[in-house]
């Protein structure tokens, strides 16, 4: 169905798979469905976000700023409880553009079904490959009757959880039915096509010019080492354990890693203390609009992806932080980064813990230059990557459907 070219501004319904607190609300208005929102808004349209909210780990999120709608949903629920909580949901989704972010049932699944009751024009953002973490085109399902009984009939089957990835795959066959599919690396565009909308910074928010670095060094504690800084969650694909073999290789008791807030899904960066402790300072989780203080106490930003199909799938946010905060950047060469980056930041090839300690080494040998990059990074974020260049791609892709 198009979209009726007098109806300006619109109502558009961004659909989310899981708002509470523990799954996209844990980020604050700093991941892709917010930043939708933002963009979205700065065009004039008004944006609600609908969801399930997960109750087994945190209530329903409630973020200032952002209209949101969310239901409970237990995360082990069974299709006859699930069916009434996502009929509740459908009936209170009233945009004129629908928008589901991701391909799980409870975004894009409840998205088509509202698209085949209402004929509402439906865009699919894809920013991850949900796949990518179950073992990608090698996984199946291993049948059995005693297998399909413990996962549809016990407490904790796992054929309970909407997002199982045998429906994820399902998700991706039906693809073809959306209106428009948008994503933001070129690993998402080789598998699924659609429009490239890279992630957009607010780069007024993230503005070097607010803060002083030392200031915020002793503030934080910092100020009697050289900060190489990952502000975002410890995984095993991000590459720290390449960055702390660096360290290693170093020896140098003034480098030290600041990890900013932690791993949400697990205990991963319990693990990496255990190992690397002597190198790493962990900060507590900060709300979003703290952020750019954070980053701006780094001398330097690291974003070292291993060449994953996870790490190719995403867009690296915190490789956005550094750029607008005009940080020196260290990041390896895995997937859309070399051309995020250009040639305003420095790269390795990832693995590679001896290429890191030499750049490592290299920037505060010559740390005028790096400063000189960082400031380089900010224009081509400025250029590129901002909230504002996000809202005149989004336009266009709005525009295509009028």
């Amino acid at each position: 169905m198009a979209l009726d070219s007098k109806q300006k501004p619109l109502n558009i319904s961004i659909i989310v798979s899981d708002l509470s607190s523990s799954g996209a609300g844990r980020w604050g208005g700093a991941i892709r469905p917010f930043l939708l929102t933002q963009a979205l808004e700065k065009l004039g349209h008004h944006v609600k976000l609908f969801g399930l909210a997960y109750e087994n780990d945190a209530p329903p999120v409630k973020i200032e700023n952002y209209s949101i709608v969310s239901l409970p949903c237990p995360y082990y629920v069974g299709l006859p409880k699930f069916l009434p909580i996502a009929r509740q949901l459908l009936s209170q989704i009233d945009g004129d553009l629908l928008y589901a972010v991701k391909l799980k049932p409870t975004s894009f699944g409840l998205a088509l079904l509202k698209k085949i009751a209402s004929h509402r024009p439906l865009i699919v953002d894809i920013d991850d490959w949900e796949m990518s973490w179950y073992g990608g085109d090698k996984w199946k399902y291993q049948m059995s009757l005693k297998q399909l009984y413990r996962d549809v009939f016990k407490p904790k089957g796992f054929l309970k959880h909407p997002d199982h990835p045998l429906y994820l795959k399902w998700m991706e066959s039906l693809l073809t039915y959306a209106d428009l599919v948008t994503r933001h690396t070129n690993f998402i565009g080789k598998r699924f096509g659609g429009v490239y909308i890279p992630n957009g910074k607010d780069i007024s928010l993230f503005d070097p010019q607010k803060y002083n670095p030392e200031e915020t060094r002793t503030k934080y504690g910092l100020s009697e080492y050289k900060v190489l800084m990952f502000p975002g969650a410890p995984r095993a694909n991000k590459g720290l354990e390449s960055v702390l073999t660096a360290l290693d290789i170093l020896n140098q008791p003034d480098l030290k890693l600041v990890i900013v807030g932690g791993s949400p899904y697990d205990d991963y960066d319990q693990q990496l203390l255990k190992q690397w402790g002597r190198w790493i300072i962990k900060l507590p989780k900060t709300p979003v609009e703290l952020m750019p203080e954070i980053v701006s106490a780094a001398h330097v930003i690291v974003v070292p992806q291993m060449d994953t199909p996870a790490s190719l799938a995403q867009f690296p946010l915190k490789l956005t932080d550094g750029m607008a905060m005009a940080k020196p950047i260290l990041a390896t060469k895995v997937g859309d980064i070399p051309e995020i980056l250009d040639d305003t930041g420095y790269l390795v090839e990832p693995n590679s813990p001896e290429q890191l300690a030499t750049q490592i080494q290299w920037i505060f040998t010559h740390f005028d230059e790096a400063q000189f990059l960082g400031l380089q990074a900010r224009q081509r974020c400025i250029q590129f990557y901002s909230l504002e260049t996000m809202a005149t791609s989004l336009s266009q892709v709005i525009q295509s459907l009028v």
